[in-house]
Formats: C-alpha cells, sequence, structure tokens
C-alpha cells in the first residue's frame, strides 16, 4: 500500500517511515500541512498518518477539508497526537479520522492499525489472487506457480500484486509507478521495464505478463 506520513518530529517521522517501506510499503513522508497539500494533489494513497499538532496548525482543519471535497476523499485517516483528552478524540473522530493513536506508542501497533484502515478501504478480493496456476498470497505475500514457491523482492511483488488484481486489464507504467514506488524514491526511467524483466524470468513459461502495445502490461496468458 502507499502511505502519506505528516509528522514534524524527524525522528518519529523517519522511523514510522523505515519501519513501513520495510514491510514492502510506499511511503511518502512530509513535516507540514503546505507540504502535505502538495502531496495529496499530484499522488493517490490507500491510508494517511497525520500528526495533530503540526508547525503550520491542526491537522483536523486538513482533516476536514478532504471530507467536505465533492467528490469526498473517503481514503482512511489516522491521527497521531499527544492529546489524549476525550474530548480531543471525539473531535477528531468527529471531524472525519478513522483512528485515534495517541504518543508514544508501539511502532507494531501503529503498522496493525493501518493494515486494518486499508483493508477496509479496499475493494474486497479474494485472499488468494490465482492467475492460470500462479497464486498470489496476499496476507502472507507469498507467491506460487504450479505450487513452486517464488522468491520475490519487495518491489516485484507489489507490481505483480497490481498485476494480479487488475488481471486480464492493462496497467499503465504511471499506475505501477505511483502504487508501488513513493515520491521520495525518485525510480529511474526504466525502472518498471527492469521489475518485469525480473519478474517474467522468475515466473518462467509460458509467460503470464504481457506487454500490451502503448497501454502497458497486463498478466494473463496470452489467448486470454
Amino acid at each position: 500500500m502507499r502511505l502519506l506520513v505528516v509528522e514534524d518530529q524527524t525522528e518519529l517521522r523517519e522511523a514510522i517511515a523505515k519501519r513501513l517501506m520495510a514491510l514492502g510499503n510506499s511511503v511518502d513522508s512530509v513535516d507540514s500541512l503546505k507540504l502535505a497539500r502538495r502531496y495529496l494533489v499530484n499522488a493517490h494513497y490507500d491510508v494517511l498518518v497525520f500528526d495533530r499538532m503540526l508547525p503550520d496548525g491542526d491537522s483536523i482543519h486538513l482533516l476536514q477539508e478532504l471530507r467536505r471535497q465533492q467528490p469526498v476523499v473517503t481514503v482512511p485517516i489516522l491521527l497521531l497526537t499527544a492529546r489524549d483528552s476525550i474530548e480531543d478524540r471525539v473531535d477528531g473522530l468527529r471531524a472525519g479520522a478513522d483512528d485515534y493513536l495517541i504518543k508514544p506508542f508501539a511502532m507494531d501497533e501503529l503498522v496493525a492499525r493501518l493494515q486494518v484502515l486499508a483493508r477496509r478501504n479496499s475493494l474486497p478480493r479474494a485472499t488468494i489472487l490465482r492467475v492460470a496456476d500462479l497464486e498470489l498470497d496476499t496476507g502472507s505475500r507469498e507467491v506460487r506457480r504450479a505450487g513452486v514457491l517464488l522468491p520475490l523482492r519487495p518491489k516485484e511483488y507489489a507490481v505483480l500484486e497490481l498485476l494480479a488484481i487488475r488481471q486480464g486489464r492493462a496497467v499503465s507504467r504511471n499506475d505501477l509507478l505511483e502504487s508501488c514506488w513513493d515520491t521520495a524514491e525518485g525510480p529511474a526511467s526504466n525502472v518498471e521495464e527492469t521489475i518485469i524483466a525480473s519478474l517474467r524470468r522468475k515466473l518462467g513459461e509460458p509467460s503470464l505478463i504481457q506487454t500490451v502495445r502503448g497501454m502497458g502490461y497486463k498478466l494473463g496468458l496470452m489467448h486470454e
């Protein structure tokens, strides 16, 4: 999943981003509402993490803006804050937050809460994604072809999962980059081609990843 973390404490922001990226997620992290607004205009996120009090204001105001937009921004939002009164938590939830986590917190709890929010927001899909004799377990992130476990790097898995979710439909380069790479990574111009080539080698024959001329890539056997 792709996340935006808005937190002005540098050490905490970097720790959150590092942990989430280690789990295979794409993460953009900023320290102000001004930058958050800029990122939200240019990218789609699966979950947003807002520190409540930032140098340029209370993030609850940005939260309210998002919920008032037309069409309404429905992406799940988790608020982080040191303000632990019942009133503060109620204000955040009434403004449109989906969850509220009090500082200090355990990183494992933050990760678990974000995963729950992402699942709630995703379209219903089977835990096991199947394309021909290929199986992706979205819970364990394991991939098997003809029953054989394939060792994939995090980015390879992310690309393959997106193709599997949209199986039979072309996925553009921009969609792959937006969903599988965060802005800070600044992916090279041919990075998706390198990942696709590696996936083709690991998946073997017959080829399951097809190039759709002028559109991108799709997952499925040639005749599908």
